[in-house]
Protein backbone atom coordinates (compact mmCIF):
# COMPACT_ATOMS: atom_id res chain seq x y z
CA UNK A 1 0.00 0.00 0.00
CA UNK A 2 1.48 3.32 -1.08
CA UNK A 3 1.63 5.96 1.65
CA UNK A 4 0.61 9.46 0.64
CA UNK A 5 2.36 12.66 1.62
CA UNK A 6 -0.27 14.56 3.68
CA UNK A 7 1.61 17.85 3.25
CA UNK A 8 1.54 17.68 -0.52
CA UNK A 9 -0.63 20.40 -1.95
CA UNK A 10 -0.26 22.83 0.96
CA UNK A 11 -0.55 26.42 -0.25
CA UNK A 12 2.05 29.02 0.74
CA UNK A 13 -0.49 30.54 3.12
CA UNK A 14 -1.14 27.18 4.79
CA UNK A 15 2.59 26.54 5.23
CA UNK A 16 3.02 29.99 6.78
CA UNK A 17 -0.04 29.56 9.00
CA UNK A 18 1.04 26.12 10.22
CA UNK A 19 4.72 26.93 10.81
CA UNK A 20 3.84 30.28 12.36
CA UNK A 21 1.36 28.59 14.70
CA UNK A 22 3.91 25.98 15.80
CA UNK A 23 6.55 28.67 16.34
CA UNK A 24 4.19 30.82 18.44
CA UNK A 25 3.26 27.91 20.72
CA UNK A 26 6.86 26.71 21.16
CA UNK A 27 8.10 30.25 21.82
CA UNK A 28 5.42 30.87 24.44
CA UNK A 29 6.18 27.54 26.12
CA UNK A 30 9.89 28.15 26.54
CA UNK A 31 9.53 31.88 27.25
CA UNK A 32 8.12 31.08 30.69
CA UNK A 33 10.46 28.09 31.22
CA UNK A 34 7.50 25.73 31.31
CA UNK A 35 8.17 22.06 31.99
CA UNK A 36 4.65 20.93 31.07
CA UNK A 37 5.53 19.09 27.88
CA UNK A 38 2.17 17.33 27.76
CA UNK A 39 0.46 20.70 27.23
CA UNK A 40 3.04 21.55 24.59
CA UNK A 41 2.51 18.26 22.75
CA UNK A 42 -1.28 18.64 22.87
CA UNK A 43 -1.02 22.18 21.52
CA UNK A 44 1.25 21.24 18.62
CA UNK A 45 -0.89 18.25 17.62
CA UNK A 46 -4.09 20.25 17.98
CA UNK A 47 -2.98 23.12 15.78
CA UNK A 48 -1.70 20.66 13.16
CA UNK A 49 -5.09 18.95 13.09
CA UNK A 50 -6.72 22.26 12.23
CA UNK A 51 -4.59 22.78 9.14
CA UNK A 52 -5.75 19.41 7.82
CA UNK A 53 -9.32 20.18 8.91
CA UNK A 54 -9.25 23.39 6.87
CA UNK A 55 -8.28 21.33 3.82
CA UNK A 56 -11.03 18.79 4.55
CA UNK A 57 -8.41 16.06 4.93
CA UNK A 58 -9.69 12.95 6.83
CA UNK A 59 -6.36 12.93 8.67
CA UNK A 60 -7.73 15.78 10.80
CA UNK A 61 -10.14 13.67 12.92
CA UNK A 62 -7.34 11.18 13.65
CA UNK A 63 -5.12 13.95 15.00
CA UNK A 64 -8.06 15.30 17.00
CA UNK A 65 -8.41 11.92 18.73
CA UNK A 66 -4.73 12.00 19.75
CA UNK A 67 -5.05 15.62 20.87
CA UNK A 68 -8.15 14.79 22.90
CA UNK A 69 -6.41 12.06 24.92
CA UNK A 70 -3.39 14.21 25.80
CA UNK A 71 -5.53 17.27 26.51
CA UNK A 72 -7.79 15.23 28.81
CA UNK A 73 -4.75 14.18 30.85
CA UNK A 74 -3.58 17.79 31.19
CA UNK A 75 -7.09 18.88 32.21
CA UNK A 76 -7.30 16.16 34.86
CA UNK A 77 -4.14 17.29 36.62
CA UNK A 78 -5.33 20.91 36.79
CA UNK A 79 -8.76 19.95 38.05
CA UNK A 80 -10.71 20.82 34.91
CA UNK A 81 -12.69 17.60 35.19
CA UNK A 82 -15.28 19.00 32.80
CA UNK A 83 -12.70 19.37 30.05
CA UNK A 84 -11.37 15.90 30.79
CA UNK A 85 -14.82 14.32 30.54
CA UNK A 86 -15.75 16.37 27.46
CA UNK A 87 -12.71 15.21 25.53
CA UNK A 88 -12.79 11.56 26.66
CA UNK A 89 -16.54 10.92 26.48
CA UNK A 90 -17.50 13.33 23.71
CA UNK A 91 -14.67 14.83 21.64
CA UNK A 92 -12.65 11.65 21.05
CA UNK A 93 -15.67 9.42 20.21
CA UNK A 94 -17.23 12.00 17.88
CA UNK A 95 -13.85 12.56 16.23
CA UNK A 96 -13.71 8.80 15.67
CA UNK A 97 -17.18 8.93 14.09
CA UNK A 98 -16.02 11.88 11.96
CA UNK A 99 -12.99 9.88 10.87
CA UNK A 100 -15.37 7.27 9.50
CA UNK A 101 -17.79 9.69 7.83
CA UNK A 102 -15.03 11.88 6.37
CA UNK A 103 -13.29 8.86 4.84
CA UNK A 104 -16.57 7.54 3.52
CA UNK A 105 -17.44 10.84 1.83
CA UNK A 106 -13.96 11.87 0.68
CA UNK A 107 -12.94 12.60 -2.87
CA UNK A 108 -9.19 12.81 -3.56
CA UNK A 109 -8.49 13.02 0.21
CA UNK A 110 -10.90 15.92 0.62
CA UNK A 111 -14.21 15.46 2.42
CA UNK A 112 -17.39 16.50 0.60
CA UNK A 113 -19.39 19.19 2.39
CA UNK A 114 -23.03 18.65 3.30
CA UNK A 115 -25.96 21.06 3.51
CA UNK A 116 -27.51 22.15 6.83
CA UNK A 117 -31.24 21.52 7.23
CA UNK A 118 -33.79 22.59 9.83
CA UNK A 119 -34.05 18.96 10.95
CA UNK A 120 -30.30 18.67 11.57
CA UNK A 121 -30.18 21.99 13.43
CA UNK A 122 -33.24 21.07 15.50
CA UNK A 123 -31.78 17.70 16.53
CA UNK A 124 -28.49 19.38 17.42
CA UNK A 125 -30.20 22.01 19.63
CA UNK A 126 -32.25 19.43 21.53
CA UNK A 127 -29.30 17.06 21.96
CA UNK A 128 -27.00 19.94 22.94
CA UNK A 129 -29.41 21.16 25.62
CA UNK A 130 -29.74 17.66 27.07
CA UNK A 131 -25.99 16.96 27.05
CA UNK A 132 -25.10 20.37 28.52
CA UNK A 133 -27.67 20.05 31.31
CA UNK A 134 -26.43 16.59 32.21
CA UNK A 135 -22.81 17.69 32.20
CA UNK A 136 -23.59 20.73 34.37
CA UNK A 137 -24.81 18.59 37.26
CA UNK A 138 -22.01 16.10 36.73
CA UNK A 139 -19.35 18.82 36.77
CA UNK A 140 -20.89 20.44 39.84
CA UNK A 141 -20.82 17.08 41.62
CA UNK A 142 -17.07 16.78 40.99
CA UNK A 143 -16.42 20.38 42.10
CA UNK A 144 -15.02 21.31 38.70
CA UNK A 145 -12.88 24.43 38.61
CA UNK A 146 -14.62 27.42 36.93
CA UNK A 147 -17.94 25.60 36.57
CA UNK A 148 -19.82 28.08 34.35
CA UNK A 149 -17.10 28.46 31.66
CA UNK A 150 -16.63 24.69 31.72
CA UNK A 151 -20.37 24.16 31.15
CA UNK A 152 -20.41 26.67 28.29
CA UNK A 153 -17.48 24.75 26.82
CA UNK A 154 -19.65 21.61 26.80
CA UNK A 155 -22.40 23.38 24.86
CA UNK A 156 -20.11 24.88 22.22
CA UNK A 157 -18.00 21.73 21.88
CA UNK A 158 -20.97 19.41 21.38
CA UNK A 159 -22.61 21.67 18.80
CA UNK A 160 -19.35 22.01 16.84
CA UNK A 161 -18.62 18.28 16.98
CA UNK A 162 -22.17 17.39 15.94
CA UNK A 163 -21.87 19.54 12.83
CA UNK A 164 -18.34 18.31 12.14
CA UNK A 165 -19.50 14.71 12.09
CA UNK A 166 -22.27 15.69 9.63
CA UNK A 167 -19.70 17.50 7.43
CA UNK A 168 -21.46 20.86 7.75
CA UNK A 169 -19.22 23.90 7.07
CA UNK A 170 -20.80 25.77 9.99
CA UNK A 171 -18.96 23.49 12.43
CA UNK A 172 -15.89 25.74 12.20
CA UNK A 173 -17.96 28.78 13.21
CA UNK A 174 -19.08 26.93 16.33
CA UNK A 175 -15.48 25.97 17.10
CA UNK A 176 -14.60 29.67 16.95
CA UNK A 177 -17.07 30.25 19.80
CA UNK A 178 -15.54 27.33 21.67
CA UNK A 179 -12.04 28.76 21.19
CA UNK A 180 -13.11 32.02 22.84
CA UNK A 181 -14.47 30.07 25.82
CA UNK A 182 -11.28 28.00 26.04
CA UNK A 183 -9.05 31.08 25.96
CA UNK A 184 -10.98 32.46 28.94
CA UNK A 185 -10.88 29.11 30.74
CA UNK A 186 -7.14 28.57 30.43
CA UNK A 187 -6.39 32.23 31.13
CA UNK A 188 -7.92 31.61 34.56
CA UNK A 189 -5.60 28.62 34.95
CA UNK A 190 -2.65 30.69 33.71
CA UNK A 191 -3.25 33.21 36.49
CA UNK A 192 -2.37 30.42 38.93
CA UNK A 193 0.35 28.59 36.98
CA UNK A 194 2.45 29.94 34.09
CA UNK A 195 2.96 26.37 32.79
CA UNK A 196 -0.41 26.71 31.03
CA UNK A 197 0.80 29.53 28.76
CA UNK A 198 1.11 27.14 25.82
CA UNK A 199 -2.59 26.24 26.07
CA UNK A 200 -3.67 29.90 26.15
CA UNK A 201 -1.53 30.55 23.07
CA UNK A 202 -2.75 27.24 21.59
CA UNK A 203 -6.42 28.21 21.70
CA UNK A 204 -5.60 31.72 20.47
CA UNK A 205 -3.92 30.09 17.48
CA UNK A 206 -6.89 27.72 17.21
CA UNK A 207 -9.12 30.79 16.86
CA UNK A 208 -7.11 32.00 13.86
CA UNK A 209 -6.97 28.54 12.30
CA UNK A 210 -10.69 27.90 12.81
CA UNK A 211 -11.43 31.22 11.09
CA UNK A 212 -9.42 29.98 8.11
CA UNK A 213 -11.20 26.61 8.30
CA UNK A 214 -14.59 28.33 8.23
CA UNK A 215 -13.62 30.34 5.14
CA UNK A 216 -12.21 27.24 3.40
CA UNK A 217 -15.24 25.06 4.10
CA UNK A 218 -17.78 27.73 3.17
CA UNK A 219 -15.88 28.38 -0.08
CA UNK A 220 -15.86 24.67 -0.96
CA UNK A 221 -19.55 24.43 -0.05
CA UNK A 222 -20.46 27.29 -2.39
CA UNK A 223 -18.49 25.69 -5.23
CA UNK A 224 -20.13 22.32 -4.61
CA UNK A 225 -23.63 23.81 -4.51
CA UNK A 226 -22.93 25.82 -7.65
Amino acid sequence: MKLRNPFRGFTKFEWCLWIGSLAAIITAHFAVLSTDYASLAASLIGVTSLIFAARGDPLAPLLIIIFSVIYAIVSYFFGYYGEMMIYITMQAPVAAASLFTWHRHAEKNTVKTAKPTLKKVGIMLVADAAVTTGFYFLLRYFNTANLIPSTISVATSFAALFFMCLRLPQYALLFILNDIVMIALWSLALAQNLDYISLVVCFSIFLINDAYTAVSWLRRSRKRNA
